[in-house]
């Protein structure tokens, strides 16, 4: 039995019931075969629930960085019989099942491996996703050295026995899989190796987070809701390492007004969350927008309405970002496409919040932020923060009228001043005021400050020639998939616009979608929010929207069939 992936390209899947300790595994796996020289991308599909269901999680090993997730199944690893059944759509007649016939029966192209009984004899069944570790890496040649010492390290504050059994499994996984390669059972093409050691293995929470820290955070208050969690568990387990103040509030309502109260005194803070969370942070929005005070939201989207599917992804919330709050006001609001791009915009959303006084709106999903794999070092090189804050004179007037609708911000303490903040609307000193004439210049003053930031943001980011007759626009966590997918098509006459920063949208995007006799929006949700915007900006309508909404991210595949259809012609 062999398997035909694209050459130096396998697709692994290991998946079992939650409780399985699925995660454990892949946290293991991709550490390993990171160390052994691969280039790895690592994405889940979890249910939101404690044990049960079916958890997997799809493992890319390649020859080059990848950053996309693929739809097909080279190698499938099933520690449950509802795994097989769940993954059907992604399973081929190419597709190699290395399993236990006990668990799983007899499916076709079954390569049996006795994990039940084996991990029985260990003393628990649980060892069987250790044995299923060492059974990939003996699959993919990894030296067992390598293993074996990362295994030991992991596993030594657990206590002896627990190095000793697990390493024993991986042992009897590794030694199946020599088996299996001997008797010409199973082949993989061979994947170059390259000396990565300098880069880190890290996920879209971890990038959110160490980017946040780079921007000066100080303060992270929030209230658990998945999948935007992960970011102040991360800051609690190193906020003695960067001296943070990390709160756990009663609620969103509390988090972000703790988290305004903190810029207030002049700190650096953020708030993260998801939609439902989001929702109920939508009038502490709009009182930023009145205090002129900046905060930073981490928004990292799953599908609703309500509790929806609370484990999946959906770029769905673009609109509630846009849209919160009543009254109208300034924001900013980033979608980074990749790890890199996390850290980078997670950085820099502190400085916009700080020099534009305005809600910075980080705007990321399930699969981005759960997702692993290999990238540069993020450069964390100490530097001046640009914080906006000035010392205050006696007569201070903390909105003061200015061209450009940016009051110098002072902070209480700091100066002579008194800095007076109301959610009424107010004078330039920030007294209460109902002036009709008053009222006009405040709105037109914090307005202003949108022109200004549109000076400031990236332009579109055109992939490809200006002259394409043919532009493919996504946004956020689809862009790397969507760049894939249009290498695989090969078409010179077809170009990408990858959008990370939202709204304000580049100003020199009306330019290219005017020049091209095409245009497509791609996007991980049911309406084309991002189509919309477009259009409500720039009165621009797209010809075709590919478009996905059942909680799963885009694979590489499925884009370059639905791109084949949209463009009319189909490529090899």
């Amino acid at each position: 039995m062999t398997s035909s992936p694209a050459a130096n390209d396998i697709s692994i899947v290991l998946a079992g019931e939650a409780g399985q300790g699925i995660q454990t595994i892949e946290q293991l796996l991709t550490k390993i075969l990171k160390l052994a020289g691969f280039h790895i991308h690592a994405t889940k599909e979890y249910m939101s629930r404690v044990r049960g269901g079916t958890n997997s999680t799809s493992i890319r090993v390649a020859s080059r960085s990848v950053q996309a997730p693929l739809q097909r199944i080279d190698l499938l690893v099933p520690l449950d019989e509802k795994v097989i059944p769940h993954l059907q759509n992604r399973i081929t007649e190419e597709t190699i099942i290395a399993g236990d016939r006990d668990v799983v029966g007899d499916v076709p192209r079954l390569l049996h491996v006795p994990l039940r009984k084996l991990s029985r004899e260990i003393g628990n069944e649980m060892y069987a996703n250790t044995m299923a570790l060492g059974l990939i890496l003996g699959l993919l040649a990894v030296d067992a050295q390598v293993m074996e010492k990362y295994l030991g390290s992991r596993f030594a504050a657990k206590g002896e026995e627990v190095v000793a059994n697990n390493l024993k499994a991986a042992r009897l996984g590794y030694e199946r899989s020599l088996a299996l390669r001997e008797s010409g059972g199973i082949r993989f093409p061979e994947i170059i190796r390259h000396d990565i050691r300098d880069e880190i293995m890290v996920n879209g929470t971890e990038a959110v987070a160490l980017g946040a820290i780079a921007g000066g955070c100080q303060c992270i208050t929030s209230y658990p809701m998945t999948p935007g969690t992960g970011v102040i568990t991360f800051m609690a387990q190193h906020q003695h390492d960067f001296n943070l103040l990390v709160e756990q509030a009663e609620d969103e309502i509390a988090a972000i007004n703790m988290a305004l109260g903190a810029w207030y005194a002049g700190a650096r803070a953020m708030v993260t969350t998801s939609g439902g969370g989001f929702a109920l942070m939508t009038e502490g929005i709009s009182l930023a927008g009145m205090l002129e005070t900046p905060v930073v939201i981490h928004l990292a989207q799953r599908p609703g309405p309500a509790t929806g599917l609370p484990t999946r992804t959906e770029q769905g919330d673009l609109e509630l970002a846009l849209y919160a709050g009543h009254g109208e006001f300034p924001r900013i609001i980033l979608a980074p496409e990749s790890l890199q791009g996390a850290f980078d915009l997670s950085r820099k959303a502190f400085d916009l919040a700080d020099r534009y006084q305005v809600p910075v709106i980080i705007l990321t999903d399930q699969y981005l932020v759960d997702t692993y794999y290999n990238t540069a070092v993020f450069v964390l090189d100490p530097r001046e923060t640009a914080h906006s804050i000035v010392e205050t004179v006696e007569d201070y007037q903390r909105y003061r009228l200015t061209p450009d609708g940016i009051s110098p911000r002072g902070i209480p303490g700091r100066g002579l001043g008194l800095v007076a903040a109301d959610s009424d609307e107010h004078d330039e000193a920030g007294h209460i005021t109902e002036d009709s004439e008053v009222r006009v210049k405040m709105v037109d003053k914090r307005l202003y400050k949108l022109e200004k930031i549109k000076e400031e943001l990236l332009p579109a980011g055109l992939e490809g020639s200006g002259d394409c007759r043919t532009i493919v626009v996504s946004w956020g966590s689809t862009n790397p998939i969507v760049r894939e997918a249009l290498g695989r098509l090969g078409s010179n006459d077809v170009a990408q616009i990858a959008i990370q920063q939202v709204y304000p949208l580049p100003a020199d995007l009306e330019r290219y979608l005017a020049k091209a006799d095409k245009t497509i929006i791609v996007e991980n949700n049911a309406t084309s929010q991002m189509g919309r915007l477009i259009q409500r900006e720039t009165g621009h309508r797209f010809h075709h929207a590919v478009l996905k909404y059942n909680g799963l991210p885009f694979t590489v595949e499925e884009l370059v069939g639905d791109l084949q259809k949209c463009l009319g012609a189909v490529k090899n």
